[in-house]
């Protein structure tokens, strides 16, 4: 009887300490719990004060809770980690740009509030946002510092915060001959003494151009930087003209198209015009718009920056797109002139279109006739001028070249864009750049 007595007495004293044992645990998973949530309280409300602080939780502190698992654990510690090396650039941004900070702590208020508990760890979970911010202390320019990214709004072409901008500027010629006069000194004489705002690369892509010369990728991307240092607005320019068809190299313009959109989707200088002049009995509801919707169906994937597109014999026929638009938001159609060919006639058929609401761009006019010779035509030129600047529509000259024709801006003698340098067109040019 002594002998099961003591047995029972052994056996109440397990089951007492078992049962402190699991208090003691709940006790932990409680208080560890109770700390975590604690510090995500702690999060949400420094962020709806606008902190931009981390919270950092210890790693022993998140291992006493068996709601995490070792896999989160390493997960928290990692983003912990990656949170805190931002702080101090947080911070930086919150002092030198409060309104920049403010729209990205109520963005991140509004995220949390459908997050779960990982993303809420840290007040800066939410993707960083990449849309250009200009800094408040600029003052209203005609440049890229101050409008940002453009985008189309009815027909006109919009800055970031929807004020109309009109571009003016030049365009190279086709830079596997001419690209030696895109110099940093000469977009410094185009920016500051001309007041233009937009540059235009036009790589052909036949004629040993960019299909048959790859390397020429190298030049439009030097040449690009030099514009976008300049604070400039630039177009790359798919320029097909003997090649007639847009759509003779459309694999080859696809995959230029899906690097630079991709590469430049973060830069708000840039601008794609992807088929420069449709001509040789190619239409828009045959050729044209399938390849404009293909090319910037590619485009779209990665970036949203404006699309320009050429229209049949070479970039006149603009009648044919008003009732049969690309599928894509931010494109603008091609029109080009030569005032010693294209008068009133062309004009009236832009004015038509445009009053039935296309967004135009004049991505290449000269004051010569059609070969880009003959003339110079000035007083048909001011003509066009004058209704493009009524009706706020951007325009690019024809072109940065010494070559010996009279749509030239400089004599065959020079490559620098000073004054005496300029032929009687290119005196003219920066005459209506200036304004």
């Amino acid at each position: 009887m002594k002998k099961q007595f003591i047995l029972l007495f052994i056996f109440l004293l397990l089951i007492t300490a078992c049962g402190n044992k699991n208090e003691n645990v709940k006790k932990s998973e409680v208080d560890s719990n109770t700390l975590i949530q604690e510090r995500l309280d702690e999060a949400k409300s420094r962020e709806d004060n606008n902190q931009s602080e981390v919270i950092e939780i210890p790693k022993e502190e998140v291992r006493e809770s068996e709601h995490v698992d070792v896999k989160e654990d390493v997960k928290v510690e990692k983003e912990v980690t990656t949170k805190t090396t931002t702080k101090t650039t947080t911070k930086t941004t919150t002092n030198n740009n409060s309104s920049s900070s403010t729209s990205s702590s109520s963005s991140n208020s509004t995220n949390n509030g459908s997050s779960d508990k990982q993303s809420q760890i840290s007040t800066n979970d939410k993707k960083e946002d990449t849309t250009p911010v200009v800094d408040n202390k600029v003052s209203k320019n005609n440049f890229v510092s101050y409008n940002g990214k453009l985008k189309v709004s009815g027909n006109n072409l919009v800055n970031q915060y929807g004020e109309k901008i009109q571009l003016k500027g030049i365009s190279s010629h086709g830079i596997q001959w001419f690209g030696n006069l895109v110099t940093n000194e000469n977009l410094d004489i185009l920016k500051n003494n001309w007041g233009s705002n937009v540059f235009r690369i036009a790589m052909y892509t036949a004629e040993g151009g960019y299909v048959s010369n790859k390397s020429l990728l190298n030049v439009v991307e030097q040449k690009m930087q030099m514009a976008i240092n300049h604070d400039m607005y630039v177009i790359v320019d798919w320029h097909i003209l003997s090649d007639g068809n847009p759509n003779t190299y459309i694999n080859e313009s696809k995959s230029f198209f899906e690097y630079m959109s991709k590469k430049y989707v973060n830069v708000p200088n840039v601008i794609f015009e992807i088929c420069n002049e449709p001509n040789g009995g190619v239409n828009w509801n045959n050729d044209i718009k399938p390849y404009a919707d293909a090319v910037t169906a590619v485009i779209r994937k990665y970036s949203d920056a404006v699309v320009l597109v050429g229209t049949g014999t070479w970039s006149q026929d603009i009648l044919d797109p008003i009732n049969n638009r690309v599928n894509y938001a931010n494109v603008m159609y091609d029109v080009h002139f030569y005032s010693g060919t294209h008068t009133e006639w062309l004009r009236n058929r832009v004015n038509e279109a445009y009053s039935k609401g296309l967004p135009i761009f004049i991505s290449e006019w000269g004051t010569s006739d059609a070969s880009g010779n003959g003339g110079v035509y000035l007083d048909e030129a001011q003509k066009w001028i004058d209704y493009l600047n009524s009706k706020n529509i951007s325009y690019i000259n024809w072109s940065l070249t010494n070559k010996n024709e009279s749509s030239a801006l400089l004599k065959s003698s020079c490559s620098t864009l000073t004054d005496n340098c300029l032929t009687s067109s290119g005196t003219f040019v920066k005459k209506v750049i200036k304004g």
